[in-house]
């Protein structure tokens, strides 16, 4: 489970952290913008699978321009653990617990914490 791994990783490292359900991931990219000062950083978490339409290239596309801006723009970290899948079996295996793949949630974790706790310092 994607929100549980990236749980398990921020816990373990003492992160406070907060969850903001959203209805898709196109409100990802706003939610994060509303809450913007509220926190150091944010993972951003979900799933897309290609369905037949080119519904799927779009949504992805824009979300994920939005979040790397959003980033860009306040100078705060969002990673990025959108898992996007042709089909359910990709989907479960990217955000099981014991995939063969990766699980998306505990990567977008790490990286976040990675980019936190190695920002540069001044010489």
């Amino acid at each position: 489970d994607l929100v549980l791994n990236a749980k398990k990783i921020l816990n373990k490292r003492k992160f406070l952290l907060n969850i903001i359900h959203v209805p898709g991931i196109f409100e990802i990219p706003i939610t994060i913008r509303k809450n913007i000062k509220k926190y150091d950083g944010f993972v951003a978490l979900g799933c897309v699978i290609k369905g037949e339409t080119p519904h799927f290239e779009l949504i992805c596309n824009s979300t994920f321009v939005s979040i790397i801006q959003i980033s860009l723009d306040f100078n705060k970290p969002v990673t990025n653990g959108i898992i996007t899948a042709l089909n359910i079996k990709q989907a479960f295996q990217r955000s099981s617990l014991n995939g063969h793949k990766p699980n998306k949630g505990k990567e977008a974790a790490e990286a976040l914490i990675s980019v936190l706790e190695n920002e540069p310092k001044k010489i």
